[in-house]
């Protein structure tokens, strides 16, 4: 029986944009109420006519979700656990601007290495470079996410990436794989996206952004399986084709698969008009197609044995 759609603030909610709450809800459990709400409004393109998302009106909608029993509500964050955090991310971004200002030009790195920025001041010390340095910033970074830094032979930083959630829906990169879209739902969380890129504009090292991106698809694999007890077969990214001509994701042997729509995240109504932006794919093992097409199984490990 096909599942009714939901009226709420003058807008239409179909079964399939339920589906992307609920599965936002599941894919991205520890947000708190307002992260959700901005979550799923960027998911479903929910924005006002100036681009501002309507997170007021969306956390409504979850809360009579909520009282349906369609999904749970987050827990509730205490005021002083986020002042704290307003407080981590000052010192961070001082601390970003410090190291800035003091960085003389590289040009030669020898040697690449990552590192995992974990949790604490090196995570909120990457954050801070995203902020200061990154044209998009350091918004909506939700869900399961892995941030590197790279760094020369001698420690010291160049730049940095992450990691995180695949796009919900890639009209290119579905006819690419071959997915059908009860494939694409069973099997999404298999695909990693390279969200941000970041080489500080202070570096300028021959061949640093394609090694970079080479050393870390032979890491990623290893270090999502140890921290999330599962490993992605494939990672997308896109590169904006009015800014870049994705140089280094050639260099580094990804594959153009096709371009975005020019539209927000799932932007039905196509009233938001951006940048075509083209869609790179980097496959983490040969087989990744039999494996998003359901005829093999992925890698994973109980994490209670």
């Amino acid at each position: 029986m096909e599942k009714p759609n939901i009226i709420f603030s003058g807008r239409v909610f179909s079964a399939e944009d339920i589906e992307k709450i609920v599965w936002t809800r599941k894919a991205f459990s520890r947000l708190s109420l307002r992260e959700l709400a901005l979550t799923i409004c960027e998911t479903l393109g929910w924005m006002s006519k100036t681009g501002i998302p309507k997170r007021k009106e969306c956390t409504e909608l979850i809360r009579q979700m909520a009282s349906e029993g369609i999904i749970d509500l987050p827990r509730l964050q205490s005021r002083n656990k986020t002042d704290a955090k307003i407080n981590r991310d000052r010192m961070a971004a001082n601390r970003a601007d410090a190291l800035s200002d003091d960085n003389a030009e590289v040009t030669v790195a020898n040697d690449i290495t990552l590192e995992i920025a974990s949790t604490g001041p090196r995570m909120q010390l990457l954050r801070a470079y995203l902020r200061k340095y990154h044209m998009l910033g350091d918004n909506a970074a939700y869900g399961d996410q892995i941030h590197y830094f790279i760094k020369d032979g001698e420690g010291k930083e160049l730049g940095c990436m992450r990691f995180s959630v695949a796009s919900w829906s890639l009209e290119a990169r579905e006819g690419w794989i071959g997915w059908t879209a009860e494939q694409r739902k069973a099997r999404l969380f298999l695909i990693i996206n390279q969200s941000r890129y970041l080489v500080f504009p202070w570096v300028h090292v021959m061949n640093l952004s394609s090694r970079a991106l080479s050393k870390a698809a032979r890491r990623l694999p290893g270090d999502w399986l140890e921290r999330y007890f599962y490993e992605p077969v494939l990672i997308e990214t896109f590169v904006d084709k009015s800014l870049f001509n994705g140089t280094s994701y050639k260099a580094a042997n990804w594959t153009l698969v096709g371009q975005t729509k020019g539209r927000g995240r799932n932007d039905r109504y196509n009233e938001y008009a951006l940048s075509v932006k083209d869609i790179y794919m980097y496959p983490l093992r040969r087989d990744f197609r039999e494996i998003l097409l359901g005829e093999k199984p992925y890698r994973s490990v109980d994490p209670y044995e």
